[in-house]
């Protein structure tokens, strides 16, 4: 059977278009250089280059004195490529940067894609790196901005459609057009391969852009991102009403080890690990604290509190699901949700494409009204990556990988 590896996961991939594993030798169609002068629509090219074996080093690494900067462990046992950096502007509001990396020899016949996480804003050098040591030509994007922040979205539209999932469709049109420019031929296989941000976006482009690729490997994918980031204030608000509701994070491990007591061995083996947490029923109120208070029990607002992580957020009128719970195992992790502050991403969504207000405070969340606020914020679906609709992505063979983690924070 054909076979896709994924390097990603080290698993083989059953049923997914393959290719031959021997590397082409063919030579070069062009020369790195000659790819600055190629002229492709709304793209300038800004660097063309050959870089050397073990010598890159992604920008912003700093110099020592006045020696070069030292090229960092992850780059320095990588092949010569070529590097191709360039602009996109599809709107006249664009500026969406990208980067191809060709191997200049062995190349593998196949590209590879790699994704963002969080709120993007810079190239993923590292997943570039580990796709070309694979032998992949790759590619990847910073979306439009500069820092891992949702400030670019005020009064910018076209960046938040550029972010969503025009520059990643961009990017793939242009990449596919210098591998083809520099080998003398197309991919023979296209993969898109991320996670988190990086697994919306691979969805994102098997529903809107069915022909980009043959497989997508979409890890942890952040769909349903306006309902994500809004269950995630609502929670963080909830466990942080009142002083006296706050887990102290030092009660995290107490919490995980009755967990994992109440539930690990129903699967027969005592492994540490819930098998189902989905079938776990364990209720934090067996830790309530009967004397004075400490590390290992709960008081009764803390109990509430860690019902409230486990039962997700829903809509106070409604009752309608708006983010699931976390599972029972989770519990170590429970700071990303649970911290005194709503994690970075979710307060960015509300201040910059919900509110519209960049002096918005998470204190001023109102699960009343703000949940709604969210939702109605996306109409068209932009960010939301809600659409599940692949039968132009299957139909045309297609392949899709999706994992998951019990627990998504």
């Amino acid at each position: 059977m054909k076979q896709l590896m994924s390097r990603a996961s080290g698993a083989v991939l059953p049923g997914v278009l393959v290719v031959s594993l021997c590397f082409p030798l063919a030579a070069h169609a062009a020369t790195c250089e000659s790819l600055a002068r190629l002229t492709l629509d709304n793209t300038k090219i800004t660097i063309a280059q050959e870089v050397a074996p073990g010598t890159f080093t992604p920008p912003g690494v700093a110099r020592q004195g006045g020696a070069p900067p030292q090229v960092p462990r992850a780059y320095a046992s990588l092949p010569a490529f070529c590097r191709v950096a360039a602009t996109l502007t599809p709107s006249i509001d664009s500026d969406i940067k990208v980067e191809i990396w060709l191997p200049s020899s062995r190349w593998n016949g196949k590209f590879q894609a790699v994704g963002n996480g969080g709120w993007a804003g810079t190239i993923s050098y590292p997943a570039l790196a580990s796709a070309v040591a694979a032998g992949y030509a790759t590619v990847s994007t910073d979306t439009g901005h500069v820092g891992n922040s949702g400030a670019f979205a005020l009064g910018h539209p076209e960046k938040v459609t550029d972010f969503a999932y025009r520059s990643v469709h961009e990017m793939t049109v242009r990449a596919k057009a210098i591998i083809d420019a520099f080998y003398g031929t197309r991919p023979t296989l296209s993969i898109w391969n991320g996670c988190s941000q990086g697994g919306r976006q691979g969805i994102t482009e098997a529903v809107r852009y069915p022909a980009d690729f043959d497989g997508v490997i979409a890890g942890a994918p952040a769909v349903n991102w306006i309902h994500l980031h809004a269950g995630r204030m609502a929670i963080n608000r909830a466990v942080n009403a009142t002083p006296a509701s706050v887990i102290p994070p030092s009660k995290y491990p107490t919490i995980y080890r009755a967990a994992i007591a109440a539930c690990d061995a129903r699967d027969g083996v005592a492994d540490n690990v819930i098998e189902n947490p989905g079938a776990c029923t364990f209720d934090p109120k067996v830790l309530s604290c009967s004397g004075a208070e400490d590390n290992a029990c709960l008081t009764p607002a803390q109990v509430e509190s860690a019902r409230k992580m486990y039962a997700g957020a829903a809509h106070p009128s409604t009752r309608a699901t708006v983010l699931p719970g976390l599972a029972r195992g989770s519990e170590l992790g429970w700071n990303v949700i649970g911290s005194a502050e709503p994690i970075m991403y979710a307060a960015d969504a509300y201040k910059y494409v919900i509110v519209k207000d960049r002096s918005w405070d998470p204190t001023r969340f109102n699960a009343a009204t703000d949940l709604d606020l969210a939702l109605s914020a996306d109409p068209d679906d932009v960010l939301g990556s809600t659409d599940p609709n692949l039968r132009s992505f299957f139909g045309r063979g297609g392949k899709l990988l999706l994992y998951h983690g019990w627990s998504f924070l």
